[in-house]
C-alpha cells in the first residue's frame, strides 16, 4: 500500500511540473524570456524563502559561501535558464524527452567525480541513453535545430546540480537550497531580459495569473515528490518519474497543437528505457 501511494503521489508530482512547464511556455508567448526567469526566480525563492522561514532555517548563512552550496547555485541557474528557453522556443515534447536523460547525467557525474561505482552494464545504458537524445535532436538532419541543444544544456546544468548537492553539508535543508536556486535566477533572468533585442513590457494582469498557476503546480509538483520518496520504496517508486514525458506528449498536442514526431517517440522510448534498466541494475545491485 504505502508503495502504490508513493507511485501515485510521483505521478501527480510529474503531472505538477507538466502542468508548470504549460504556464512557462505560455508565459513566454508574450514576454521575454529573461523577464519569465526572472519572475519564476522572485516567486519560487519567496515561497521557499517563506517555507523555509516556517521550518526555523535561516537563509542568511555562512553556508551560503559553502563551495558545493554555490557550484549547485550555478547548476541550478544554468539548469533553469536552458531548460525555460527550450520549451520556450522547441516543442514542449521534444524539450521533455531529451530531459529525461538527466538521471543518466547524474549517474555519468557521480562516477566521474564522485567515485561511485559503476558497472560496464550501466555504463553501457548511460551510452544507449545518449543516443537516444542524439536521435530526438537529428544532427546533420533538415530535422535539426540548433534551439534543441538548450534542452541538452539544460541537462548538463540539472545533472550538475544533482551531483553538486551530494556534497552539500547535511546542515543546510532543502527548503534553503530551494530559496538560493530560485534567487539565482533572478539576476540572471533580469540581465538577459535587459541584453534582449525585444521590447521589455509590464506583465498584464493575466500573465501574473500564468505566473501563479506555474508557481501553484510547481511547488505542489515538489511538496508531492518530496513525499512520494519519504513514502515508498526508492526503486519502485523511482521509475514513475518518466510520465513526465506522457503528460509533456498530453499537453504539446492538445494545448500547443505541436505534432508529435517518430524521432521524438523512439529517442524518448530509448531514454527512458536506458533510465529504466540503471535504475534496476542499481536496485539490485543495493539488494547485494
Amino acid at each position: 500500500m504505502e508503495n502504490l501511494r508513493g507511485s501515485l503521489l510521483m505521478v501527480a508530482a510529474m503531472a505538477g511540473f507538466a502542468l508548470e512547464d504549460m504556464f512557462v511556455k505560455e508565459l513566454a508567448r508574450g514576454l521575454p524570456i529573461g523577464m519569465v526567469l526572472a519572475l519564476l526566480g522572485l516567486g519560487g525563492s519567496a515561497i521557499f524563502g517563506i517555507l523555509a522561514k516556517i521550518r526555523g532555517d535561516r537563509l542568511i548563512s555562512r553556508d551560503l559561501l559553502a563551495g558545493p552550496v554555490l557550484l549547485r547555485n550555478f547548476s541550478e541557474l544554468l539548469g533553469t535558464m536552458c531548460f525555460v528557453s527550450a520549451i520556450a522556443l522547441t516543442p514542449l515534447a521534444q524539450a521533455s524527452a531529451i530531459l529525461q536523460a538527466t538521471p543518466l547525467a547524474v549517474t555519468l557525474g557521480a562516477a566521474l567525480f564522485l567515485g561511485e561505482q559503476v558497472g560496464w552494464r550501466r555504463w553501457s545504458a548511460i551510452i544507449v541513453g545518449f543516443i537516444g537524445v542524439l536521435i530526438v535532436i537529428r544532427p546533420g538532419t533538415e530535422g535539426f535545430s540548433a534551439l534543441s541543444l538548450l534542452a541538452v544544456a539544460a541537462v548538463v546544468g540539472l545533472a550538475a546540480r544533482d551531483v553538486a548537492t551530494r556534497r552539500v553539508a547535511k546542515s543546510v535543508s532543502s527548503m534553503q537550497l530551494a530559496t538560493y536556486g530560485f534567487a539565482a535566477v533572478i539576476p540572471a533572468g533580469i540581465a538577459m531580459a535587459w541584453l534582449s533585442p525585444a521590447e521589455i513590457t509590464l506583465p498584464t494582469p493575466r500573465d501574473f495569473a500564468m505566473i501563479g498557476g506555474g508557481l501553484l503546480f510547481g511547488t505542489a509538483g515538489y511538496y508531492a515528490l518530496i513525499a512520494a520518496m519519504r513514502i515508498g520504496e526508492v526503486a519502485v517508486i523511482t521509475p514513475f518519474r518518466y510520465t513526465r514525458l506522457i503528460f509533456a506528449l498530453i499537453i504539446g498536442w492538445t494545448v500547443f497543437n505541436e505534432p508529435v514526431d517518430r524521432a521524438t517517440l523512439i529517442g524518448g522510448a530509448v531514454i527512458v528505457g536506458s533510465g529504466l534498466y540503471t535504475l534496476w541494475r542499481q536496485a539490485r545491485r543495493t539488494r547485494r
